[in-house]
């Protein structure tokens, strides 16, 4: 049988630091705990990275109230330090980030096959808030 085509989305942002630390604040999971919300309300209490191809990863993402919260994870499919990182979640959805030098800083580019339950501007929405929590963090190290 086969699958349709899924709509890839893509979102951005150039943080003020070299590549080498744009990767170790998106990385490590002492950073990630930091910055992975899409809002205030929202946290992340616990991340594991298994940082190589074949290697896998999770974040636990948590209302701060505590009545939701879920598992996000998946397997590495390709790791360039520095540069690339490649993944298929759980639920099979393939997801790219870049990470490119440019003048000031570091442009990291995110895109993700789109999930079926929440509308595409949705999904974008809350994938560009993270990613601008993200930027937060790191602009403030």
């Amino acid at each position: 049988m086969e699958h349709p085509e899924r709509t890839r989305i893509t979102v951005e942002t150039t943080v003020a630091v070299s590549p080498a630390l744009a990767w170790n604040y998106w990385t490590e999971p002492r950073h990630i705990t930091q910055w992975n919300q899409a809002s205030d309300d929202w946290h992340t209490p616990r991340a594991e990275n298994d940082l190589r191809a074949g290697g896998s990863f999770t974040s636990r993402m948590e209302s701060k109230d505590g009545k939701y919260g879920f598992d996000f994870g998946g397997v590495y499919d390709a790791v360039e330090q520095n540069h690339l990182i490649a993944y298929t979640l759980g639920d099979g959805r393939k997801v790219t980030v870049l990470f490119e030098p440019v003048s000031g800083g570091t442009k990291v580019t995110e895109t993700f096959e789109a999930e079926s339950e929440n509308s595409a501007e949705r999904q974008r929405e809350g994938w560009q808030a993270i990613m601008d929590s993200y930027k937060r963090y790191v602009e403030k190290q």
